[in-house]
């Protein structure tokens, strides 16, 4: 089993000097303790995860300060950009790097992200993927035809050429079908558990892999990686007393998880009838879901069954987020529990289920 560091910390209404310190030093000691990769979000008009509009000039800087671990987008939105400019960018980001650049694609999520794009909201699955193959021969050097805005076809070859012959893909998947597709590409996999369990997780898994096989490539070979809040410590109920206030400020700037939690007490609210009774009871129902279920949150001895379930369901990496608690000298604690769990876990390998 592979792992990771996801970022979706930091607040960027508000200024500091100091604003990318944790992601700074974090990254440096993935880089030194073995971990695989470090992802960066693409995020546009939200204030939580507000200090990444774009992966690649923070993956570019994170080039620069580390030497080992993977350099991954989580994700490019592509609708939101030219082909040929992700290609310039992340062929750069593969030179400084020396090959260690990745790339995982998303659709899209928010209608307002759309003022950046000439596609509408509604089409941006079929553009992501006419994107998307465009985006793959131009990394390999060949000459993709496009149309200027005077109606010119101009057939554009980028520069520079990335290390890597064949940059590594992923694709943001959360439906079923977006996971056969993804086989049906031999596209590597970036999923998560906000809105379901592993148990059914798992079925979506076996599809790809399976979808894999039908198409003609290495059902081995692809890559599952899980998006997977986690918080570690030496003691249990230590780590909870620390997770549940920034847990609760992390419900509270996402009303979609406050409302599952809701329904999975009973509760049939909408988030303006929330009172702070029901914040107070969410929290502990929601820490004490996200820790049994959901997370990587506790010890590594008492994430140990969670890890292994990750590994029976077909999980080959698993993306640590660093999100809900932003406290730097907290995360920055509670890294070497996970690079821990990590050297415990190193060969852990997921269950190929065709």
């Amino acid at each position: 089993m592979k792992f990771s560091l996801f970022y979706f910390d930091g607040d960027g209404s508000r200024a500091g000097s100091d604003a990318y310190r944790l992601l700074i030093d974090s990254a440096r000691f993935a880089d030194e303790e073995g971990l695989t990769a470090l992802w960066v979000p693409e995020r546009h008009f939200h204030a939580f995860g507000g200090l990444y509009p774009n992966p690649s000039v923070i993956v570019a800087a994170l080039a620069m300060v580390t030497q080992r671990v993977k350099l991954r987008s989580g994700s490019v939105v592509l609708p939101l950009h030219h082909p040929v400019r992700v290609a310039e960018d992340w062929a750069v980001i593969d030179n400084l790097s020396n090959g260690r650049a990745g790339i995982a694609i998303a659709s899209g999520w928010t209608m307002d992200e759309f003022v950046l794009s000439r596609t509408p909201h509604g089409s941006r699955r079929s553009a992501m993927w006419r994107a998307y193959d465009q985006l793959v021969p131009l990394l390999a050097g060949e000459a993709v035809t496009f149309e200027d805005a005077d109606g010119n076809v101009v057939d554009a070859r980028t520069l520079p050429r990335p290390v890597q012959p064949r940059m590594p893909f992923w694709v943001a998947c959360q439906s079923t079908e977006s996971f056969i597709e993804a086989g049906r590409r031999g596209i590597n996999v970036l999923t998560s558990l906000l809105g379901e369990t592993i148990e059914l997780l798992t079925p979506k898994i076996q599809a790809y892999r399976r979808s894999l096989d039908k198409h003609g490539h290495d059902p081995d070979a692809g890559t599952v990686t899980l998006m997977t809040h986690t918080f570690l410590g030496e003691d249990v109920e230590q780590v909870k007393a620390d997770v549940i206030g920034p847990f609760c400020d992390y419900l509270r700037t996402h009303y979609h998880l406050l409302q599952g939690l809701a329904r999975g007490m009973g509760l049939d609210l909408k988030p303006e009838d929330f009172t702070e009774d029901d914040l107070e009871s969410l929290l502990r129902f929601g820490t004490e879901g996200f820790m049994n279920g959901r997370s990587l949150i506790g010890t590594p001895e008492s994430c140990r069954p969670m890890v292994e379930s990750f590994a029976d369901a077909g999980v080959d990496e698993v993306a640590c987020l660093i999100d809900f608690i932003q406290d730097y000298d907290l995360v920055m604690r509670g890294l070497p529990h996970l690079a821990a769990l990590a050297r415990e876990h190193a060969d852990l390998r997921a269950k190929v289920l065709v």
